[in-house]
């Protein structure tokens, strides 16, 4: 009689064991699509964003030479903080800026520069400040 009652808990915990292997089969098989999902709508959002980015700087990059100072300065600040924000962007940000101030570079005599043009200036300045950190 223990003989069968051993075999019968025996079979019982291999069925149990067999169960579980089969909810962790079942739980896996349906894991899967969700987590590619969840890649892919990673993926999504960042090229998403990454095209907003893309946008702005395009749009600034064409504001730079806009007749109203207003319209100019939000250009270079956000030119400015794609710069500090995005590590990618910074080298054309800031070559794009020093190269608008040598094509706008004239002798200003006693007066001082438009504020455009000191606001590209020190923009530069915090960039060459940032870059001889050795942080």
């Amino acid at each position: 009689m223990q003989s069968w009652i051993a075999l019968s808990e025996i079979i019982r915990n291999l069925g149990l064991a067999l169960a579980a292997f089969g909810g962790v089969y079942l739980a896996w098989r349906k894991l899967i699509p969700e987590l590619r999902l969840a890649g892919t709508a990673a993926v999504k959002t960042e090229l998403d964003r990454r095209g907003h980015v893309y946008e702005l700087f395009n749009r600034a990059v064409g504001q730079l030479s806009d007749e109203r100072l207003e319209v100019r300065l939000g250009a270079i600040y956000v030119l400015r903080e794609l710069g500090r924000d995005f590590p990618d962007l910074a080298n054309p940000v800031f070559e794009l800026l020093g190269t608008h101030l040598r094509e706008r570079a004239r002798d200003y005599g006693e007066n001082e520069p438009p504020i455009d043009v000191q606001e590209i200036a020190a923009t530069l300045r915090m960039r060459i400040a940032k870059d001889a950190d050795p942080k």
